[in-house]
């Protein structure tokens, strides 16, 4: 019971400081904190795969079957990436999943810095395969005055 108090406690405060970016606004802040030419990857990358994980919605959770979640702006598991109240995550970003939903993108920078920098570069996220890769990606920065 205590644990399911805490869970939703700590989602009650995350969605209380939700941020949903606008495109351009999300541009400029993955521009300033390194992201554009990381690991070989445009900044409209980043800003495509944004969009189809989380809506630039920083809040973002999705419940997945096996009782991880998807956390924030790039939909970070659980399962591998960081810590929420299960035991047996293996938090390689060496933080709580809740660091990933509040509007300051540091946290969420670092992790997925991490994640890209593995084999499968974006290629770790479903949503870049099928929407984003290969694709002309000049609209999602298009008028963004970088």
């Amino acid at each position: 019971t205590w644990l399911a108090l805490v869970s939703l406690l700590s989602g009650l405060l995350a969605s209380s400081q939700a941020k949903v970016f606008s495109r351009c606004e999300l541009a400029k802040e993955l521009n300033r904190l390194g992201l554009n030419g990381f690991r070989g990857y445009e900044l409209a990358d980043w800003v495509c795969l944004a969009y189809f994980t989380s809506g630039f919605n920083t809040a973002a959770v999705d419940h997945e079957a096996d009782g991880s979640t998807n956390n924030g702006l790039f939909q970070i598991n659980s399962r591998k990436w960081c810590r929420n109240l299960a035991p047996d995550s293996s938090n390689l970003c060496r933080m709580y999943c809740s660091d990933l939903l509040i509007p300051d993108l540091k946290n969420t920078i670092v992790c997925v810095m991490k994640i890209v920098s593995g084999p499968k570069g974006l290629g770790y996220w479903e949503a870049w395969r099928h929407h984003c890769q290969g694709k002309d990606l000049r609209d999602w920065v298009d008028g963004c005055e970088l």
